[in-house]
C-alpha cells in the first residue's frame, strides 16, 4: 500500500451521498478508475479524474411510421467518464446507411439515411435499486435523407434534406439488465422525429410518411478498453 499511495487514495474514495447506493457506485468507479489510470500512467493517477473508454457499437433503429429499420454502425463509442461523479460525455459517429419501406403499403421506397451529431452525448453511470450498474444518456442528431428512389426511379432531394431540429434520443440500460464497463451491454430507448426541410419536391412526401413518435433504438456496445 505504501508503494502506491495514489492507488490507495482512489480505492478508498467513497461518499455517503444518497446512502448506500451512491457509496457503492463511488467505490466501484474509484476502483475502476484506479486500475485504468495506473495501467496508463502511474505518475498522473492521483491527479486525474477522467477516464477514457472505448467500445465497439452496433444496432438498429426502427422508424415506426414507415415501418422501416435503419442499421446503426458498426462504429466506436468513445466515453470520457468522471470517476468522481459517474457523469460522462461521449461521441458516437454513425456511418450512413440505406433503408427501405413501402409507400402506401405497396410502392417500394429506398433512401440513404445519415445521422449528423449535434454536440456530445451526455449521461451518467449509476447503480439501480437491484445494485445493477446502469447507464442513462441523451444524444442529439439531425436526420438527413438522400438518394431517395420511388419504385426504383430516382427523385431529386438535394444535399440538405434533413430534420428542421435535431432529434433528441434518450438511451439507457433496459430494466432488469446491467452494464459492464469492459464487457458492455445493451442501450435502448424511444424517440420522436420531427418535420423535414430542404427536400425539394419530396418535402411534402417525406413529411407525410416519416415524422412521428413511435421510433425505437437498440444498440449493443462490446469490447470495452481504456484509452
Amino acid at each position: 500500500m505504501t508503494a502506491h499511495p495514489e492507488r490507495a487514495q482512489l480505492l478508498d474514495r467513497s461518499h455517503t451521498i444518497e446512502g448506500t447506493k451512491m457509496t457503492t457506485l463511488h467505490r466501484l468507479l474509484a476502483a475502476l478508475g484506479a486500475l485504468a489510470l495506473l495501467m496508463l500512467n502511474p505518475a498522473t493517477a492521483q491527479a486525474a479524474t477522467i477516464v477514457g473508454i472505448e467500445h465497439d457499437a452496433a444496432g438498429t433503429s426502427h422508424i415506426g411510421r414507415p415501418n422501416a429499420d435503419v442499421r446503426l454502425g458498426p462504429t466506436t463509442l468513445h466515453t470520457d467518464l468522471d470517476i468522481e461523479t459517474g457523469d460522462f460525455t461521449a461521441t458516437l459517429p454513425l456511418p450512413g446507411t440505406d433503408t427501405r419501406f413501402a409507400l402506401a403499403g405497396f410502392v417500394p421506397v429506398t433512401a440513404r439515411v445519415d445521422f449528423l451529431p449535434v454536440g456530445r452525448i451526455s449521461g451518467r453511470l449509476d447503480v439501480d435499486a437491484s445494485s445493477n450498474l446502469v447507464v442513462s444518456g441523451t444524444a442529439r442528431y439531425y436526420v438527413r435523407l438522400s438518394n431517395i428512389r420511388i419504385a426504383g426511379f430516382p427523385t431529386f432531394t438535394g444535399a440538405n434534406c434533413r430534420t428542421v431540429s435535431p432529434v433528441t434520443i434518450p438511451v439507457g440500460t433496459p430494466a432488469g439488465e446491467s452494464f459492464d464497463l469492459l464487457a458492455g451491454g445493451r442501450l435502448t430507448g424511444s424517440y420522436s422525429i420531427g418535420q423535414f426541410q430542404n427536400c425539394g419536391l419530396n418535402t411534402w412526401l417525406i413529411n407525410s410518411v416519416v415524422p412521428g413518435s413511435n421510433n425505437t433504438i437498440d444498440l449493443r456496445v462490446t469490447n470495452g478498453r481504456y484509452v
